[in-house]
């Protein structure tokens, strides 16, 4: 059995696709393709496929993994050509590794978020996100199943800054963008909440819902303070290019 590691992305108003439904459109991508998927066994089959850490509904992504199993080895950057052609545009297959290594979800410690804030003016964002910072704790409230919880959303955050932004045209209304490097916690702290936070500390309320996007997911690596591919220690454990592989020789046998 053959074990495939891919990146995707959530793009544009593919944004608004629910977990479930991306489910649905990769596994009619991986039969249009005729990928030889491994199955579960019992009396429902399905194909082994691992999601890992999906991003809300409404959000973008550009760094969202899964783990395939399949029955015949294949070429991974071949496998995803194949599936891009199956998969709606804004759901595209950007990266793709064989599983070389074990614990990908493992690896999948923080994310790095971009927040455009339409109608927020930079200089108030950044006061904004000054007071978030200087605080110790942040009390928010979000609505569950099992009714509100109310949790730290500052004890998580890494990093939180807002950033230099150039009007796209002469004339643009106010926009601020914010950059946010977030722990993967329980319960988990995402962007709304870090929203609902910098509401709490100063007031903050952008006039229309924030554009949110991934831009990264991996291992947060606490001396340089960044996220890494979680990909990497496949690549690294590949064999290097022209390496020979050892083989038994012809007729040998268990002694």
């Amino acid at each position: 059995m053959q074990r495939i590691r891919l990146r995707y992305t959530k793009r544009g108003r593919l944004r608004f696709t629910s977990h479930r439904d991306f489910q649905r459109a990769f596994e009619r991508a991986l039969r249009r393709s005729e990928v030889p998927m491994a199955y579960s066994a019992g009396f429902t089959p399905h194909p082994k496929v691992s999601y890992a850490n999906a991003a809300p509904t409404g959000t973008g992504s550009e760094a969202e993994f899964l783990e395939i199993a399949l029955t015949e080895a294949r070429d991974p950057d071949t496998l995803r050509e194949l599936l891009n052609d199956s998969l709606p545009d804004g759901l595209d297959i950007t990266d793709a590794v064989e599983a070389r290594t074990s614990g990908l979800a493992d690896r999948l410690t923080a994310s790095v978020w971009e927040l455009r804030l339409d109608g927020v003016e930079p200089a108030e964002a950044e006061k904004a996100v000054a007071a978030f910072n200087a605080a110790e704790s942040v009390e928010v409230e979000r609505r569950t199943k099992n009714g509100m919880r109310s949790f730290d959303a500052r004890a998580a955050v890494v990093d939180l800054r807002a950033l230099d932004h150039q009007p796209d045209r002469p004339g643009d209304k106010a926009c601020a963008i914010l950059r946010l490097v977030v722990r993967h916690v329980t319960p988990a702290v995402r962007p709304d909440d870090v929203l609902s936070g910098l509401r709490v500390v100063a007031d903050l309320a952008p006039p229309v819902p924030a554009a949110v996007t991934r831009l990264a997911q991996g291992l947060f690596d606490e001396e340089s303070g960044t996220v890494t591919d979680p990909l990497a220690p496949d690549r690294e454990a590949a064999p290097a290019a022209g390496t020979a592989v050892a083989t038994a020789p012809e007729g040998a046998g268990s002694a």
